[in-house]
């Protein structure tokens, strides 16, 4: 082949008689324009999708920021400082709002000389959660144990002043209050609670016990846990029962950003063992367990949640015996609690069901007991794969915790329109700066929360398992 001959001389034969001219280099397969070609422009439906984000873009964030930012009022006193007449412009987001009401909407209406201990309630829990996040953080399990067991203790206590005056428990209920009275201050105790409390554990654990066996349980193992139990709620009584000098708080003083928190959190602590029990309880082969935990399930999915806050707020003291009454956010926790947990339940039962046959197989054949079996082989991969469900659950329960103002408990929401009713600040932005500011909270929450559950399943590597 001649290098010099010309390009356009003829072929001969099977060579070319020059050398022919190069091609263009390969679109490179990385870089933002090779994105930008395979994601928003690969197809002519792409392009139009493309163009059809970019059009709702453009309607709605240059509004969203003209309005919060652009626009927005920072300073002022009162509502004359929100007011177009007054600026002399157009006027968004009236921020000064929210600085003015920003104790209500943290604290809602507890005491101002009682607000640190709110403060140090944030604090524990920011200096106990970070570090249960952050992988490389060592004792993890020490830092579980304190989060998930000495937290929720010292937070009761801090909020509520602790000092509950305990009087009477189970066989109390039922005429034997004066004897163990008698009892008590016999011993030197100020009531008949704890001999009241020692003898209702050993009778309940003792019928705990008889009835096992006819669930295919064992009699000492099942007194034994029902104990062990009574136990450890014994130990949370004394802990609440301490007077530690702390003045009483109501929970209808709480409110605002408090009262969210705390529902959610007692409900995304609370559901997940007990969706992890009911989800074993349905699987199980025990005809009763299986019965009774496909009911609870059942019962709590067949009701919406403002029907089951309606009922643990007014209709439950009606059916209470005597002066006995439960505080109303404790009620509305537990109904929250129980209906995260049927949830719950049905998400890690997807889990278990996806689970093959020969882990179970494996797991019996290295000769592990059923209890092992389940904590150390099927649980864990279980609840790997239903990260994305787990965390999905969490986010619709954070939200939907904005329903518990429609049995007038004042959350963040109930917060804020109590404020838009002071005269004080009445201006034709003040309501939508408020709920602008109430979106940014819950987005911000939910939104961590769902980033976090993506770093968790690339961190477990669930993306590479198949």
């Amino acid at each position: 082949m001649d290098a010099n001959a010309p390009a356009s001389a003829p072929v001969s034969g099977f060579v070319a008689p020059a050398m022919k001219a190069p091609e263009p280099p390969p679109v490179s397969a990385r870089g933002p324009v090779a994105w930008v070609r395979a994601h928003l422009l690969g197809s002519p439906l792409q392009i139009l999708l493309t163009l059809f984000g970019l059009w709702v873009v453009w309607l709605a964030v240059p509004p969203l920021i003209r309005f919060f930012l652009i626009d927005a009022v920072y300073t002022g006193d009162n509502r004359n400082a929100c007011l177009p007449d007054v600026v002399g412009r157009p006027v968004g987001a009236c921020w000064p709002f929210i600085a003015a009401k920003w104790n209500q909407i943290v604290y809602g209406f507890y005491p101002e000389a009682e607000r640190w201990r709110v403060n140090v309630v944030y604090a524990l829990a920011v200096i106990l959660l970070v570090p249960l996040l952050l992988q490389k953080v060592p004792y993890k399990r020490l830092n579980a144990l304190l989060f998930f067991g000495v937290f929720p203790v010292v937070a009761f206590v801090l909020l509520t002043g602790g000092h509950l005056s305990l009087n009477s428990f189970i066989l109390s209920w039922i005429g034997l209050g004066g004897v163990f009275t008698a009892i008590g201050k016999a011993v030197g105790l100020p009531s008949g609670f704890w001999p009241d409390y020692v003898v209702s554990a050993l009778l309940v654990s003792a019928i705990v016990g008889a009835v096992a066996p006819l669930l295919a349980g064992s009699r000492r193992s099942a007194f034994r846990a029902t104990l062990v139990v009574f136990a450890v709620l014994g130990v949370v009584l004394a802990a609440v029962n301490i007077n530690f000098g702390l003045e009483w708080v109501e929970t209808r003083q709480w409110g605002g950003m408090m009262v969210t928190l705390v529902i959610a959190v007692t409900g995304i602590i609370a559901s997940l063992p007990l969706g992890i029990l009911l989800a074993l309880g349905r699987r199980s082969k025990m005809p009763l367990m299986h019965i009774a935990s496909t009911l609870f399930i059942e019962f709590w999915r067949g009701v919406p949640l403002v029907t089951v806050l309606f009922f643990a707020t007014y209709m439950l003291p009606l059916f209470l015996p005597g002066r006995f009454t439960i505080d109303g956010l404790l009620r509305a926790l537990v109904g929250v609690a129980l209906f995260a947990s049927a949830y719950m339940a049905e998400v890690v039962r997807g889990g278990l069901q996806a689970i093959p046959k020969g882990q179970y197989e494996g797991a019996m054949a290295l000769g592990l007991p059923g209890t092992l079996m389940m904590r150390l082989v099927v649980l864990p991969q279980a609840l790997k794969l239903v990260i994305p469900g787990i965390v999905n659950t969490f986010i619709a329960l954070f939200k939907d915790t904005t329903l518990v103002l429609i049995v007038s408990i004042f959350d963040l929401l109930g917060v804020l329109r109590a404020a838009f009713t002071d005269p004080s600040w009445a201006t034709p932005t003040t309501l939508y700066t408020g709920f602008g500011f109430a979106g940014l909270f819950y987005f911000i929450f939910c939104f961590g929360m769902s980033r976090y559950s993506l770093a968790l399943e690339k961190r477990l590597d669930r993306n590479h398992r198949h």
